[in-house]
């Protein structure tokens, strides 16, 4: 794209993999990050200035922190029609699409970068034992490269975070309230999001619940699939569900600190549950396709866990973390079929065990071939 486009956005997670993935993509642009003080009070102070030391292109590194830049990059682009000539990056989607909609529209293409699907690290050889050790790692690039344990890293980039983006997203004046408020939503992993629940358990109002959920959202903390509301004649479902864009963080905040404890945790099932959807969601942005995904449930208690809508159909998938399976795992799914009358060669059960076979009621398949679906 950066041959058909004059600016390249990139955003995702801190720690994600973004500085890395852009200076190798582009070695030979100049790079600058508008964190480091001196260089994003000159970026603020004399636009001009900054903007006239790069003429080969340049990644400008969490460009949000100047946002008056915006109108700048807008002019030399228009006068300049040089294809590729600023990657920009950011780890607050939402400061960065703001602006970017304001000034840039029209003139950037906008990609996100999660942190390691498992597909990538196959690819690069990193060394997995089992499900439980990825849910309880995570999947970001430090705790691979750096070797350092779960329990040291998360609750250091979790501080980190709350100390410097939810400070500029939002006045937060309790921020350990906040912090549990996160501890909170992870324990409610896979489920339907209550607000009304998390505020009375937190002596809070519904719209600062709906509030402080925005911030976490657009730094990529946590997301929510929406129901899908075609209907069948039943009553539906209408509460999103939430999920966290790393399991391993999840795990921290739920106080889980050993592999072994997710084998008879109480949120297993919802923590596979999450890293399934996690590695379904990275194999479509890493493929530039925008992911439309969706859950089923009627108030009779039917459900799937998640419907894919790609290329004119539906694919229904249902998520189990067991590891032994049993043919009733399908019911779930031929109820939908049932009613929906989608074709059973798109439905899927991904589990946490070995086997794979095709049966007449859809696909069985081993979470380590999630690419497949």
């Amino acid at each position: 794209m950066a041959k058909k486009m004059p600016a390249i956005a990139l955003t995702g997670p801190r720690q994600s993999g973004k500085t890395t993935l852009l200076k190798t993509a582009f070695p030979n642009y100049d790079y600058v990050n508008l964190e480091h003080p001196p260089t994003r009070a000159l970026a603020l102070n004399d636009p001009d200035q900054f903007l006239s030391q790069f003429t080969k292109g340049v990644i400008i590194d969490e460009v949000q922190r100047a946002p008056e830049l915006f109108s700048y990059l807008q002019v030399i682009i228009d006068k300049q029609k040089k294809m590729g000539q600023f990657i920009l990056s950011g780890s607050q989607n939402f400061l960065l699409l703001e602006n970017i909609s304001q000034s840039l529209a029209g003139r950037v293409a906008l990609f996100n970068l999660l942190p390691f699907s498992y597909t990538e690290m196959k690819t690069g050889n990193l060394k997995i034992k089992n499900v439980e050790q990825l849910i309880f790692k995570g999947s970001y690039p430090a705790m691979y490269d750096r070797k350092i344990a779960p329990n040291m890293y998360y609750p250091f980039y979790l501080n980190t975070y709350v100390e410097r983006d939810v400070r500029q997203l939002v006045n937060i004046q309790n921020l350990s309230l906040f912090e549990t408020f996160i501890k909170l939503l992870a324990g409610r992993v896979g489920q339907l999001l209550n607000l009304s629940e998390i505020g009375n358990a937190l002596g809070i109002d519904h719209k600062t619940v709906k509030k402080w959920l925005s911030v976490l959202e657009t730094s990529f903390i946590v997301y929510l699939i929406q129901p899908y509301h075609k209907n069948f004649n039943k009553r539906l479902i209408k509460t999103p569900k939430l999920y966290f864009y790393d399991t391993g963080l999840v795990c921290n905040l739920l106080g889980i600190d050993d592999e072994k404890q997710l084998i008879n945790h109480w949120a297993k099932g919802g923590l596979f549950e999450n890293f399934v959807i996690n590695e379904l969601l990275k194999e479509r942005i890493n493929k530039g396709i925008k992911p439309q995904f969706y859950f089923w449930r009627d108030s009779q208690g039917n459900e799937i866990d998640l419907l894919i809508q790609e290329k004119g159909k539906i694919k229904a998938i249902e998520i189990k973390s067991s590891q032994t399976y049993h043919p009733d795992f399908f019911k779930g799914l031929n109820y939908y079929t049932a009613l929906s009358g989608i074709k059973k060669s798109d439905c899927f059960l991904i589990y946490a065990g070995e086997n794979e076979m095709k049966t007449s009621n859809g696909e069985l398949m081993n979470w380590k071939n999630i690419e497949r679906v």
